[in-house]
């Protein structure tokens, strides 16, 4: 039956999906010529490979790598078979470099099933949809098949509508529809949350068909990425499109997708590969002829009274199941209905501010919850789980600031805990990056002379000033990947390698095979979880400042084995300073320390300093042993970069010390490391070191105005 409420729904979708025409057809190139990590923005590729286990190193080693249709794998060659786990699979098929999945993708996908079942909503309007329970009292579906607390009242959920194993029909179980417990519904998002009962006449219980959980969090699906589709089409036996539907575009609330479904699909979840629900499907894109008239699948125009099955489809479109979170998040329950909203899943938090959250490592989860009574509660998800009360003087609660995206106190990054590092999962990938970047071409110099000649094409260089705002506003717009920090996955298995296969101290020139760092890194970033656990057990509350000192105490006792070439306490330790690549270098950990903050320095031979194997450090300043040029060349990157950050306080790099680092980079010049370096992290990044691509222009460029 054709409804007003459909046939409006209709309009509106067929209208979103032809404004964004040349939106999609633009993608579509992107996706021909450059590929599926090119043609959504660079911070949902990053989220997605985040909730991957992996990064950008694994991912553009898998880009470059030639696929292998004779064994299905792009790096059959490049790994050994113990590292051929989820990661690296289901990059290579989100990549579409492999079109194999692993038996569980089948296991899961039919755990994913039991849980969806078809809605009949009876009386004299009877029609059909699909739904899915999201906890165990919940169920989801559209608006256009739920509008109101009264229809609910008539329909009910039916499990089991299908064929089985042997291709017999399984006897269906029905449960009613509760809306008198919960109900709410959107008619703009075109969804409806309402509760079913616990047990039906027959006795059969509900919890028995479990629930899908639901995750607002970003980064479940990207712009040319397949999903699957559990629906019961035109109220038929329950069906599965199975990694024929491609995402093509997606919108603030909506996705649009390439599949086969039909109107009784109205409510069917849309997962990714790892059956996540990343959408609610909710309509048809319907074809139209000339005059915008909606078309018949036999070519005529349609008509109201053809019915819906008659129209002729281009495309669907369903509701991002993140909008539909934060709808419900928002709105206002008290009682029952409230406690069956936070039975949802952990997908649904609390509000942020829109400002902006703190950080949440990788390896320690964070959130907040709203604070009541003294003070606010932060929460650390850790093997053992520990509530923190923060009061402001006087007793008032405050939450903790936020750790600045620029310049600022950092201070939510230490109330999270110890930063991004290692767990099983990290090491692993580490490993894994390691192998695939083995079996790389380590630099491919007409490759990157190609691509450094078209980075600087717009470059002004007759003015010096010119030449420094030019090439401020490229590294920043450039900057399209802002990597958090992880020198275990990111700078020791391919960034910082040199020609042979092996790191060399940034500042004492000394060599590491890059696992012996990957995994010395990996045990500090145990010890550091077991102390910041052992630290929070023995304190109740820490005030604001003592928690930070405490953390920093702890950091600086547990080294990593890599230097911030600019000090991180000379931008506190924010991102994307933190983590940007090309400051970063393999340094083994007393270097670190010894070099501790101290400002780079030139002693004069005749001068009393502290020796070290790893230079020379006096209050004046420290002087490296070794890698002068690369450091030079780092830290001239950093004034371009991020103006105003160095120099601005005591003990940091003065501006009459850039006299310096122009003579170390004279004296110590680029070579094929730097080359390959700057090539790696640009591949990573997107942006380069203008320092390493045209060593000239260090004498050419006015840095006055980038000193603090």
């Amino acid at each position: 039956m054709i409804t007003d409420a459909l046939l409006s729904n209709l309009e509106a979708t067929q209208r979103r999906y032809e404004q964004r025409e040349d939106r999609r057809e633009e993608k579509a190139r992107t996706l021909a010529e450059r590929g599926i990590l090119h043609a959504d923005t660079p911070e949902r590729v990053t989220s997605r490979l985040k909730r991957l286990n992996s990064d950008w190193a694994l991912a553009e080693s898998i880009d470059r790598t030639s696929a292998r249709p004779s064994t299905g794998r792009s790096l059959d060659e490049a790994l050994a078979p113990e590292h051929f786990g989820a990661e690296v699979l289901g990059l290579e098929r989100l990549m579409g470099r492999n079109d194999l999945v692993d038996v569980g993708f089948l296991e899961a996908g039919h755990r994913a099933s039991t849980s969806v079942g078809r809605i009949t909503v009876s009386g004299h309007d009877t029609h059909y949809g699909t739904g899915f329970m999201i906890s165990p009292r919940l169920l989801l579906t559209n608006n256009h098949v739920l509008r109101a607390a009264e229809e609910a009242a008539r329909g009910h959920i039916e499990f089991n509508f299908q064929a089985g194993i042997d291709g017999r029909a399984l006897a269906p179980v029905a449960f009613a529809l509760d809306p008198s417990t919960f109900f709410t519904t959107d008619r703009d998002l075109d969804f409806t949350v309402v509760a079913a009962e616990t047990r039906n006449p027959a006795g059969a219980e509900l919890a028995s068909f479990g629930s899908l959980p639901l995750v607002e969090q970003e980064g479940k699906i990207l712009i040319g990425e397949l999903v699957n589709i559990i629906q019961h089409p035109n109220g038929e036996p329950k069906q599965l499109a199975l990694r024929e539907n491609r995402i093509v575009d997606l919108l603030e609330a909506f996705l649009h997708y390439e599949t086969d479904t039909a109107p009784g699909s109205s409510g069917s979840p849309v997962f990714n590969d790892q059956w996540e629900v990343v959408g609610l499907h909710h309509s048809g894109v319907p074809k139209t002829d000339d005059a915008g008239r909606f078309v018949a699948i036999d070519g005529s125009p349609w008509t109201r009274d053809m019915g819906e099955h008659r129209l002729a489809w281009k495309a669907n479109e369903g509701v991002r199941i993140s909008r539909v979170l934060r709808r419900l998040r928002d709105e206002p329950l008290t009682g029952e209905a409230a406690v069956l909203r936070a039975q949802l899943s952990e997908g649904l938090t609390a509000p942020v501010p829109r400002a902006g959250p703190p950080p949440s490592p990788p390896s320690l989860t964070s959130s907040a919850a709203s604070g009541s009574g003294s003070g606010v509660v932060v929460r650390w998800t850790l093997p053992l789980q520990i509530n923190v009360s923060i009061e402001a003087p006087g007793g008032a609660a405050t939450a903790a600031p936020a750790a600045a995206d620029t310049r600022g106190l950092g201070l939510g990054a230490a109330l999270a805990g110890p930063p991004a590092g290692a767990g099983d999962d990290d090491l692993r990938a580490a490993l894994i990056n390691l192998e695939a970047g083995r079996a790389r071409r380590y630099y491919d110099e007409a490759a990157d002379r190609e691509a450094s000649e078209h980075y600087y094409g717009a470059i002004e260089t007759s003015d010096g000033a010119e030449l420094r705002t030019g090439l401020a506003e490229l590294l920043e717009r450039t900057h399209e990947r802002r990597p958090r920090y992880q020198p275990m996955r990111l700078v020791y298995p391919w960034v910082d390698v040199h020609p042979d296969g092996l790191l060399r101290s940034v500042y004492s020139g000394k060599t590491f095979p890059p696992e012996e760092l990957i995994r010395s890194d990996a045990a500090q970033e145990v010890l550091r979880t077991e102390h910041w656990q052992e630290l929070v057990r023995r304190e109740a509350a820490l005030g604001p400042g003592e928690l930070e000192a405490q953390f920093d105490a702890l950091e600086a006792a547990l080294p990593y084995n890599c230097e911030h070439v600019v000090p991180q306490s000379w931008f506190a330790k924010a991102e994307p300073m933190r983590g940007d690549l090309h400051h970063l270098f393999a340094c083994e950990s007393g270097c670190n320390s010894f070099r501790g903050n101290f400002p780079y320095f030139d002693f004069a031979d005749s001068q009393e300093a502290l020796r070290h194997a790893c230079g020379r450090r006096e209050d004046d300043g420290f002087e490296p042993a070794a890698g002068k040029g690369p450091v030079a060349r780092a830290t001239l990157y950093f004034l371009l970069r991020y103006p105003g950050f160095i120099g601005d306080a005591a003990r940091e790099l003065a501006s009459d010390r850039l006299d310096l680092l122009l003579a170390w980079h004279e004296q110590d010049p680029v070579g094929e490391y730097e080359r390959h370096r700057n090539l790696a992290i640009a591949e990573l990044q997107g942006n380069r070191n203008p320092l390493i691509d045209r060593p000239d222009w260090a004498q050419r460029v006015d840095f006055a105005d980038t000193w603090g």
